[in-house]
């Protein structure tokens, strides 16, 4: 069961498109709506907002106020909190698209550039908004019936829901690019049979198939697939949730750090299995550490500065601090002391300083594609060169390499990302080349360059590994 520090569940964040292919914009001057914007930035950026167990809806601007209708279809966007003419019921069409409609005066919402009103009695085109998500497009799906996480099955040919915690590897489209049809197939293109308009309910998301069934967990090991059910009830509802990272540890004797012995965490394992997988969290006001186990179990410091598998509960004792140093890291236990590898494989926290057995190979497993947005937008290919933009709505998707505690990035055609000597990032490399990953927050990475400096998005939005030290345009999602 999700316990303590994991259940972090995701806003949903979208922008809505209307029929002339405009976003709905919220202006910082004067609290005006419009949909002129062409593309998806801040400003078209909506919080979805649930009322409780009921199917009313409040939308939520960037600037934190709320969308709202009047008796005379009259359009703002300036109420602090919800309030009643801010209540809106989404009623969802067959080919995925939204329309709103007010829920006291049971009109609808719609129109084009600067002439938005609520005022029709029926739904045309004009009144029809397409819905771009704009949350990371990798997350946990946990089912709120079963208490249960979906992930790629261990024989590739499902998406079961059956994991205790979000272990492996997750999504629609599952890891290796294959997409879910509603039959719980997994098809290599997808077809009308593996799209799925989304609904909200209770604050939970439910996913509707072409034939207007809802994808649920069936049988013993929860396979995820469409039902019997036209209306989403507790089996049809999920929640979104952040996506950790998991990693292996591999110690100064070469070997990977595991709990296959019992509650000891030791370096003393040849292979990487679920024993030697530990997720990643990161604690969003300290910036400390925490492992999680695949038998639900923290890391802790015990007495002598050892290092166990069995705290159930987040405490002082179970947080670590990360130092980065190139391709390996160190680990700081809460009494101060550096971790380190005994002769035995053990672990634990007594060194003052960092030598070779006080350093340890961290390796990211549950990424093997790597979609990244900062603070100005995704990362894509631009279109017309080799560098690579950082302020895109839309985000390409790239694949990482493992190397000796730093990654290779790759992307179309087999070409490697590389820093020129400029410091921009190309994206056509033939020859592949090193970064180096480091996870300094929540859902968020560091990414340095083989010249030691990190990447951002400069102004113009090209991607450049010239920062040199982390500030929030160098902190990534992945």
């Amino acid at each position: 069961m999700p316990t303590n520090g994991i259940h972090q569940v995701l806003k949903i964040q979208f922008g809505l498109i209307n029929s002339d292919n405009r976003y709905l914009t919220a202006e910082s001057f004067g609290y005006k709506v419009n949909a002129s914007a062409l593309s998806l930035k801040r400003k078209q950026i909506w919080t979805l907002e649930q009322d409780g167990d009921s199917s009313v809806v409040f939308l939520k601007s960037h600037l934190g106020r709320y969308l709202s209708a009047d008796k005379d279809g009259k359009v703002s966007c300036e109420a602090e909190k919800p309030g009643s003419d801010g209540r809106f019921v989404i009623v969802t069409q067959s080919d995925g698209r939204w329309a709103l409609q007010s829920e006291p005066y049971k009109r609808f919402f719609g129109g084009s550039e600067d002439r938005l009103s609520c005022f029709a009695q029926s739904i045309t085109e004009v009144e029809l908004w397409a819905v771009h998500l704009a949350i990371h497009p990798q997350a946990n799906l946990l089912s709120v019936s079963r208490r249960r996480y979906a992930h790629l099955s261990a024989q590739e040919d499902e998406i079961s829901t059956d994991s205790n915690i979000p272990w492996g590897k997750y999504c629609l489209r599952t890891c290796d690019n294959r997409y879910l049809r509603n039959d719980g197939t997994l098809v290599k293109e997808p077809d009308s049979r593996a799209g799925y308009t989304l609904e909200f309910k209770a604050g939970k998301l439910a996913f509707k198939d072409c034939d207007g069934k809802y994808l649920a967990p069936m049988g013993p090991t929860g396979t995820l697939k469409s039902g019997r059910s036209s209306k989403p009830g507790k089996d049809e509802l999920f929640d979104l949730e952040e996506s950790h990272p998991q990693v292996v540890f591999m110690a100064s004797n070469g070997r990977y750090v595991s709990i296959r012995q019992g509650v000891n965490v030791s370096a003393n394992q040849d292979e990487e299995t679920h024993h030697e997988t530990f997720q990643m969290q990161i604690d969003k006001e300290t910036k400390k550490c925490i492992f999680h186990s695949n038998t639900g179990n923290y890391w802790t410091l015990v007495s002598h500065g050892g290092i166990q598998a069995i705290a159930t509960e987040v405490s002082a004792s179970t947080m670590f601090d990360i130092e980065w140093r190139g391709r390996r890291i160190a680990l700081k236990a809460g009494n101060g002391k550096y971790i380190c590898t005994k002769k035995n494989g053990q672990l634990a926290a007594v060194s003052d300083a960092i030598g070779e057995d006080e350093e340890f190979v961290l390796k990211l497993i549950n990424r093997p594609i790597l979609v990244l947005r900062g603070t100005h937008g995704f990362v894509c290919y631009h279109r017309n060169s080799n560098l690579l933009d950082a302020n895109r709505s839309v985000y390409d998707v790239f694949h990482i390499i493992f190397n000796d505690g730093a990654y290779q990035i790759k992307g179309l055609g087999g070409r490697f990302w590389y820093v020129a000597s400029n410091g921009t990032v190309c994206s056509d490399g033939e020859m592949s080349e090193d970064f180096f990953f480091e996870f300094r927050e929540c859902s968020r990475v560091a990414i340095k360059g083989k010249n030691g400096k990190y990447l951002r998005g400069d102004q113009a939005g090209t991607l450049r590994a010239d920062a040199e030290t982390l500030h929030r345009a160098t902190l990534w999602e992945y």
